[in-house]
């Protein structure tokens, strides 16, 4: 007789079993981890991030391809733009960390820059962590930097692999992650949108970082302020700004419980429910339809099945395609021909403030629109 099942490997079958014969799971990266932290209320993405779903090939299967993603230009740009702040041993960026987030150390003259090839992420990651241990052990004293270090995360019973642009240990043992991005900042500040997204994706990588920490005894502090570094106006010359991540820390932290439970809403679909993209679309469709969605319009910038869902949220009338504080003044009101039929007075709670400022919106263009037109 055959062991019985954990709940783990149940979990791990049942989402195999969703993906479909022989595709294999698409593996999670910060980027996947900090979108989800920016839509927190979508199952439809929960599930099918968890399940190792490739949304990208899903969308095209379901004839609505995405354009996700950052061009070969973007990513040559900004591959540049890291390589020039971290040359000569990282000079600049230890740099930067001092002056921003640490002015009272002793200033980086010089740097330890361990090795951290090995063979696998798993062989990676087992470096970066023993790494992070010399340079945190009794004869710490100086500054550390760790080119591309290997973090990983457990998502949904498996091992996502992360991998940030740099983590810095501080004299006094701390530890900062480091965010490079080639958008610019303008007079000291930078696109918030933009801004809100690597601080999402950098807390990923603080939450990565604390798993090593709670290994070590004593354990190090993950410092929640991380450096953004961003080339400076209109040149190639690296700025930065410290980034308090403890809202986005705790956002991810919640979003990622959720996933551990993603079985929870695959018990609720339909017997047979599959998401290769190998299926007929009639058939995909009605799978992916069978998981909730919430959609935002933000969802174009994170999320592969955007398109797909903004189509079908435009066809259900749903407010939300029209943005979440448009959704949120609208209180009960979720579809848009409930909405014009509350400020028509057609329908609604006189009584519901959301109902009432309708109605008076409405009263205040039909007074505008007659004093256009005598």
């Amino acid at each position: 007789m055959p062991p019985p099942r954990t709940r783990g490997t149940a979990l791990r079958q049942r989402l195999a079993e969703l993906r479909g014969p022989d595709v294999p799971a698409k593996a999670l990266d910060a980027r996947a981890l900090a979108a989800l932290a920016a839509n927190p209320g979508c199952k439809r993405r929960a599930l099918l991030d968890g399940a190792g779903v490739n949304k990208a090939a899903l969308a095209g299967a379901l004839g609505s391809p995405s354009a996700f993603g950052q061009s070969q230009f973007a990513l040559t740009r900004g591959n540049a733009f890291e390589a020039k702040v971290k040359a000569d041993g990282g000079a600049e960026l230890l740099r930067l960390v001092h002056e921003r987030l640490d002015p009272g150390a002793e200033p980086p003259a010089s740097a330890s820059v361990p090795d951290l090839t090995a063979s696998g992420p798993e062989g990676r990651t087992a470096r970066t962590a023993l790494a992070l241990r010399e340079a945190t052990g009794p004869a710490r004293g100086t500054w550390t930097l760790l080119d591309h270090p290997m973090l990983a995360l457990e998502v949904a019973g498996s091992p996502a692999f992360l991998e940030p642009d740099a983590v810095v240990v501080h004299p006094d043992g701390t530890w900062t992650v480091v965010e490079i991005k080639s958008f610019p900042m303008l007079d000291g500040s930078a696109d918030p949108a933009k801004v809100g997204a690597a601080a999402r994706q950098a807390a990923v990588y603080v939450l990565a970082l604390e798993e090593v920490a709670a290994r070590l005894d004593p354990a190090p502090k993950v410092r929640h302020r991380v450096l953004l570094v961003c080339p400076k106006d209109f040149s190639n010359l690296p700025t930065a700004s410290a980034v308090d991540v403890r809202k986005q820390r705790a956002v991810t932290s919640r979003q990622l419980a959720r996933l551990t439970r993603v079985q929870d809403i695959a018990d609720a679909l339909p017997e047979g429910v599959c998401f290769s993209p190998e299926l007929p679309a009639e058939q995909l469709t009605a799978a992916v339809e069978a998981v909730p969605a919430t959609y935002a319009p933000e969802c174009l910038a994170a999320c592969e099945l955007a398109f797909h869902c903004r189509d079908r949220a435009r066809a259900a009338g749903a407010v939300t395609s029209l943005g979440r504080s448009v959704r949120a003044d609208l209180g009960g009101l979720s579809r848009v021909d409930d909405v014009l039929a509350a400020a028509r007075g057609e329908a609604g709670d006189p009584e519901d403030p959301a109902v009432a400022a309708l109605r008076r919106a409405a009263r205040l263009r039909a007074e505008a629109l007659g004093a256009m037109c005598p």
